[in-house]
């Protein structure tokens, strides 16, 4: 079953986090997943606002688990330690 990675950000410092962006985006890509949803408008009806919402599908939780672990994200995700709050889950889909 597919899943989707759905990350909730609010992002401190620009500029390292455009490198976690970029390097993130080649490590999802590279295990399967794309994005369907990246930034743009949203409306927050409950918990906490985050500003960033990210949506990107996988072929399933286990390839989108293995992205996360990768040596790519984790060197990308160096960039978004201390430069952002977040908050991301794996989510299987019905589909």
């Amino acid at each position: 079953m597919p899943a989707l990675w759905i990350a909730h950000v609010t992002v401190t410092d620009e500029e390292a986090y455009k490198k976690y962006a970029a390097g993130a985006g080649v490590a999802i890509a590279e295990h399967g997943g794309t994005f369907i949803a990246r930034g743009g408008r949203y409306v927050q009806l409950e918990g906490k606002d985050r500003p960033r919402n990210v949506v990107a599908k996988f072929p399933d939780v286990e390839t989108a688990e293995k992205c996360y672990h990768s040596e790519a994200y984790q060197a990308a995700l160096a960039y978004a330690r201390g430069a952002s709050e977040r908050e991301l889950l794996i989510v299987e889909t019905s589909e």
